[in-house]
């Protein structure tokens, strides 16, 4: 059982700077000789949605990490647009914490924006560094490469547009109600009061360039030659099944796996199924590796 999500633990915590400069804080837990599970989270969010895995069983076996992304966290806020509307800042940082941090062959696992970082990443640099890859309610296009008919599917709490403003009530009751979509079932009052508390730690100035672009990254996806796990919560209103499913068909010998009941916080809402799931991905990736 995964341990509960507020379970005080001491992590390791170290900064890594990436190609830029822009320093990226960082956590991880488990041995560091371990296969290595490199976690990247989603839009105006925090390393710390990663709690219950940094807590959990998986760091009995992996090491797991979880950093906070650019603009976000603890890590550096740069101001400029530029710092984050397109491929090279993340494939930057991506790459910066597999060699600063010396990962052989990791586990990729980004959620929703996180996925994008990955994309970002096989687009610069290719998969010839990593094991394989797993997402959790990623889309293959965003923006303006988007399905429109999906797009228009999206309800005011997922589009957030209150989250872009300066005015601190608007803000807060669009990152509260924002909370609330990714999760199927209502949330515990301190669940929702810890996930809208690490999304208030990224400016609105930092996201809106990183949520507004516009890419279409099958190609990058297309080309990945490493095992790749797809995960979709069942009830997600974030990212639409339709969108999963293109993911998959775009990766070659990509696995899907829906999960009833969730929605766009798989880890989070069935973290015992889902660090399962991640945990024999792993061992089948290390196995293939060495076969």
């Amino acid at each position: 059982m995964s341990a509960a999500p507020h379970t005080p633990k001491r992590l390791r915590e170290q900064t890594v700077e990436s190609v830029d400069g822009t320093r990226l804080a960082v956590r991880e837990a488990g041995p560091e000789g371990a296969p290595a599970i490199l976690c990247l989270h989603g839009w105006s969010q925090h390393g710390l949605c990663w709690q219950k895995q940094l807590q959990g069983g998986l760091t009995a076996r992996f090491r797991v990490i979880a950093p906070d992304l650019r603009g976000h966290g603890a890590s550096d806020k740069p101001r400029e647009p530029s710092a984050y509307d397109h491929s090279a800042p993340w494939a930057g940082d991506v790459a910066a914490l597999i060699e600063t941090l010396g990962l052989h062959r990791p586990i990729l696992v980004g959620w929703s924006m996180g996925g994008w970082a990955i994309a970002d990443y096989l687009r610069v640099h290719g998969a010839g560094a990593l094991g394989g890859v797993v997402t959790i309610g990623t889309v293959p296009r965003i923006g303006a490469a988007a399905p429109p008919e999906l797009m228009a599917r999206r309800r005011p709490e997922v589009t957030a547009e209150g989250m872009y403003s300066a005015n601190h009530l608007a803000e807060i009751d669009a990152a509260i109600a924002f909370a609330k979509a990714m999760m199927a079932s209502p949330p515990s009052k301190r669940d929702l009061a810890f996930l809208t508390g690490l999304m208030m730690h990224c400016p609105p100035g930092v996201r809106r360039p990183c949520r507004t672009r516009s890419e279409d990254w099958r190609e990058a996806w297309a080309g990945l030659d490493r095992p790749a796990l797809i995960i979709q919560g069942a009830a997600e209103r974030v990212c639409f099944a339709e969108q999963a499913e293109e993911l998959a068909d775009t990766i070659p010998n990509a696995q899907l796996e829906t999960y009833p009941g969730c929605g766009h916080m798989a880890f989070w809402e069935r973290p015992d199924r889902f660090e399962a799931d991640l945990a024999a991905f792993s061992d089948r990736v290390q196995s293939e590796a060495l076969a």
